[in-house]
């Protein structure tokens, strides 16, 4: 009588190609979950351009002109007394004490990068935020819309422009 040593498991050669079909997989899926991660940024910083917007019609309404541009295009003439630009993330109340925005919205993905906002005129403004998505179709039609911000910001390939209707 013959013994058989029958050993059960996988061969080298198995799980070689079992970890190669899995990290191949999970490749394609970090891929699409930094590309989501981005487009949800960009729509972020869309929406509080918008909110933005809004509220320097809402000025605009008030004074007659739109606010100037302070030091590191900023909006100028906040409160407290004193301030002489609103900051990214805080409160945009004019001198008179009426408020615009509770929070001043900051760029989602990082606190280095900020919006950017120009009084291009008295009845025109500029508004910008650099999006992560290169392809976005938006970024050509707002940069064409509002073409005189070219003067007045540095306007690059990926800037996201609102201006004044």
């Amino acid at each position: 009588m013959q013994l058989k040593n029958k050993i059960n498991g996988f061969t080298l050669i198995e799980l070689l190609v079992v970890i190669s079909i899995i990290g191949v997989l999970a490749g394609l899926i970090m891929v699409n979950f930094n590309s989501a991660r981005e487009r949800t940024w960009d729509t972020q910083r869309k929406s509080d351009l918008a909110q933005i917007e809004r509220s320097l019609m809402m000025y605009y309404n008030d004074y007659g002109n739109y606010p100037a541009t302070g030091t590191g295009n900023l909006i100028a003439g906040c409160i407290p007394a004193g301030t002489a630009n609103c900051s990214w993330g805080s409160v945009w109340a004019a001198a008179s004490g009426d408020f615009y925005m509770k929070i001043l919205p900051d760029d989602p993905s990082s606190p280095d990068q900020h919006y950017s906002y120009a009084q291009n005129t008295n009845n025109d403004f500029c508004l910008l935020a650099t999006l992560e998505n290169n392809s976005d179709s938006s970024i050509a039609s707002s940069q064409s819309r509002c073409s005189g911000c070219n003067a007045v910001l540095a306007v690059g390939a990926s800037d996201y422009i609102i201006c004044a209707d």
